[in-house]
């Protein structure tokens, strides 16, 4: 009976097993968000010996070739031969870069002599350093920040994958997911990697974690809710509102940011540190938003800018310092990689930008890698060139009633009629969220002097092409910004100035969230938004 190998160890092999067994077995991290059902196509592997010892390739593995399978669809057919596989470390390009807006050096925790405060009130001898940490929990990526709090300075930055990608891929399966038998489980996850991280920041600056007297983590009302134990069953149904945006409207609580001790909270650092939540807004749009808002400043000026975090629930915010609303668009995770035949988030080997000449296809891939699929920023200058160059209408058909395009031949790479139709869609929810909240604020494009482009995504789309099939604002682009990783910014905000943090507590209360699908002619605005073409400057 001949062996499996992978990362350099040795395991029985046995007929029936699957490769993710096999790395399941000596412990080597295959990353997987679908349950192991070949429909996340995340789970790639590198097979290098015994190909004729495995099962043939599945449906779900259509769109690889050559030497690649899925570890969750591979399986032993015979043990005769020798089977070597190794893992493709595919990593998300996360971004951490982001808008730096300088604020007064003003933190809860400060050094009062030979002793370290906690707003007035005493909390620990004073030993050697005093650490905060800001993070932005995102639903796809967690990213950290470690602090200096007697300076401001960031020590280090951290970021990885969210680690709950087994509760599903969006934020109504984790919803489910925690509402089942297998309730806390998303929370025990996401605390050990925090508690893992944690330890990393601190030892590569030569620090104890001991030293960490207050962590500021914002995130979606149910990223927030489930790393703060709370019960997030109510925010996936009508009217989509977590417990403590209840408790705030009932006016039980008087604001809907979480305070509670590390000790309480699970998080291993200094037990008596305050582990702080941010606010909420309203229903899906949580204090990762606050942050943004925060973080641009846009709520202090009085001039009407727009904000716009793309993701898979994208959040649209418009006003100034008299008056905001936010609106969330369900766009789903077509842009993301999701229900796209070559679709993948953004990967090595991910084309990022193309463009059709008279002599073909010109592209390029995240990491300069043979390309592999396709990212969001690729999809939408795509949609953008076929328009161009006229091999597609604003309908989304194909000229001469093509069914698919190809865009690199030596890897089969299209893009088909059925991809266009889901992209179509998510596209819709955009534009839908960014008009009615435009057209309910009394704005029309030519009235908002700055619109900000929050989150990875955004920083990597071409502006011009976006704005082109209706994806964003018809904004001249000298108006447009991006702002990077704001809610990460404006988590370290919040840690660094009291002053900072309790304006933004009370400036959530004035904002006004709209529910999109309660406007009478809301279909009537999808329907012209799956179109591909620019939104209307003036809004009927």
């Amino acid at each position: 009976m001949s062996p499996v190998r992978c990362s350099g160890q040795v395991i029985e092999s046995k007929i029936g097993s699957s490769l993710f067994d096999y790395a399941d077995a000596i412990n080597v991290r295959v990353p997987t968000s679908c349950g192991r059902n070949g429909q996340c196509h995340e789970c790639i592997v590198e097979i290098n010996s015994g190909h004729d010892s495995l099962n043939n390739p599945s449906e779900e593995e259509f769109f690889l070739g050559n030497n690649f399978r899925l570890a969750c669809q591979t399986k032993i057919t015979n043990t005769d031969k020798v089977i070597e596989f190794s893992i493709l470390r595919r990593q998300p390009r996360i971004l951490i870069e982001s808008i730096n807006r300088r604020v007064s050096h003003d933190p809860m925790v400060q050094r009062n002599g030979d002793t370290v405060s906690f707003n007035g009130s005493y909390l620990d001898k004073y030993r050697n350093s005093i650490l905060g940490i800001a993070a932005d929990i995102g639903t796809t990526t967690i990213v950290m920040n470690l602090v200096d709090l007697e300076t401001s300075n960031i020590l280090g930055t951290s970021s990885f994958e969210n680690p709950q990608k087994f509760g599903g891929s969006d934020i109504m399966n984790r919803i489910s997911y925690d509402g089942g038998k297998f309730s806390g489980e998303l929370r025990q996850v996401m605390l050990s990697a925090l508690n893992f991280e944690i330890g990393e920041l601190t030892k590569q600056s030569n620090l104890h974690r001991r030293q960490i007297y207050e962590a500021v983590f914002v995130g979606n009302s149910t990223m927030r809710d489930l790393l703060f134990n709370y019960d997030v069953q109510s925010i996936g149904q009508k009217p989509y509102r977590s417990i403590t945006e209840s408790l705030f409207l009932k006016g039980e609580i008087d604001s809907t940011a979480l305070n509670i001790k590390a000790k309480d909270f699970g998080l291993r650092v200094f037990p008596d540190a305050n582990i702080y939540g941010g606010p909420l807004i309203g229903s899906h749009v949580g204090s990762d938003v606050a942050a943004d808002i925060l973080a641009t400043a846009m709520g202090e000026n009085e001039e009407i800018s727009m904000l716009v975090d793309i993701g898979t629930n994208t959040e649209v915010v418009l006003g100034n310092s008299d008056k905001m609303i936010v609106a969330s668009c369900p766009a789903g995770p077509a842009f993301e990689g999701g229900e796209i035949s070559y679709g993948m988030p953004g990967y090595d080997g991910a084309i990022e930008s193309l463009t059709f000449s008279e002599t073909g296809t010109k592209y390029k891939t995240i990491g300069n890698k043979k390309p592999q699929g396709i990212c969001g920023s690729g999809l939408i200058q795509i949609l953008s060139e076929l328009i161009r160059t006229k091999q597609m209408n604003e309908l989304g058909v194909f000229e001469k009633s093509k069914q698919k395009i190809v865009l690199a031949p030596d890897q089969e790479i299209s893009i088909s009629r059925s991809d266009v139709s889901s992209l179509a869609q998510a596209k819709s929810a955009n534009y839908s969220g960014q008009f009615i909240t435009m057209r309910s604020y009394g704005v029309n494009t030519n009235q908002i002097s700055k619109l900000y482009l929050a989150g990875g995504f955004a920083n990597y789309i071409i502006p011009e092409c976006a704005i082109d099939i209706g994806f964003l604002p018809n904004i001249s682009s000298e108006k447009i910004t991006k702002v990077g990783n704001a809610s990460l910014e404006g988590a370290t905000i919040m840690l660094k100035s009291k002053f900072f943090r309790k304006q933004i507590e009370e400036k959530v209360k004035l904002i006004d969230h709209i529910e999109l699908e309660t406007c009478d002619d809301f279909f009537e605005i999808f329907v012209e938004g799956c179109m591909f073409k620019p939104m209307p400057k003036i809004l009927a």
